[in-house]
């Protein structure tokens, strides 16, 4: 009877064990900590929010307003946690949008087309990283970079000045399952560029300010390493 009671009490304590050190290591392994990297691959939606300003006689005397097409274009990124709240995100990806002036006084014209590449850092503060769903914060800066610049059929030559702005975001990740992540992303960018456009109209060059300010709207899925 003392034999099976030890051994009872043995299974037990051993449970017991086994159940803290299950219970430890999920703790361990609970969330976002200091260290943690999240990779992402995100569907992402570029909604631009354009106005446009003439820095050109030229410019003025055309008039109209700059319409940019939006594009959904796929977008790689990854977050580093120096603590299980502050984290640094980069993230890159490539859009392709058509140019268009419109209501001018020439009527609408299109401008050509242009690719964008802007990379985007922002620091961010998670509310909840411990928990299957963990809202976030950030802020940062965007380097824009045009390139693949085409002109339209009226343009001889085209040409815009990659910019430098500041970032907003706002955003959550859910834990799924194990390490992987759903996640959901908007991004607002205080973007500006000088477009210069040489026409057949005239040797001189139109010379447009446009603030694209453009929504960052992402949704996918990240795993957590």
């Amino acid at each position: 009877m003392f034999k099976r009671s030890s051994y009872l009490a043995a299974a037990a304590v051993s449970l017991l064990v086994g159940a803290t050190a299950v219970q430890a290591a999920d703790a361990e392994d609970g969330g976002f900590q200091a260290g943690s990297i999240l990779v992402r691959a995100r569907a992402l939606g570029v909604i631009p929010d354009v106005s446009n300003t003439p820095k050109s006689s030229l410019a003025s005397a055309v008039g109209g307003t700059v319409d940019i097409t939006d594009n959904w274009v796929p977008e790689l990124d990854a977050s580093y946690f120096f603590t299980p709240n502050i984290a640094v995100e980069a993230i890159a990806g490539v859009t392709y949008h058509d140019v268009k002036l419109k209501n001018s006084a020439v009527g609408d014209v299109p401008l050509g087309s242009t690719r964008l590449l802007p990379p985007t850092i922002t620091a961010q503060w998670h509310f909840l990283p411990t928990e299957k769903f963990n809202p976030y914060v950030g802020a940062g800066i965007n380097y824009t970079f045009f390139y693949d610049q085409h002109g339209g059929p009226l343009s001889v030559s085209t040409h815009y000045d990659d910019g430098v702005g500041a970032a907003l975001q706002l955003g959550a990740d859910y834990n799924i399952a194990g390490n992987w992540y759903a996640n959901v992303d908007v991004k607002k960018l205080f973007l500006s560029t000088n477009a210069h456009i040489v026409t057949v109209l005239s040797p001189a060059s139109v010379t447009q300010r446009v603030d694209i300010d453009p929504w960052l709207v992402g949704v996918g899925i990240g795993y957590r390493f």
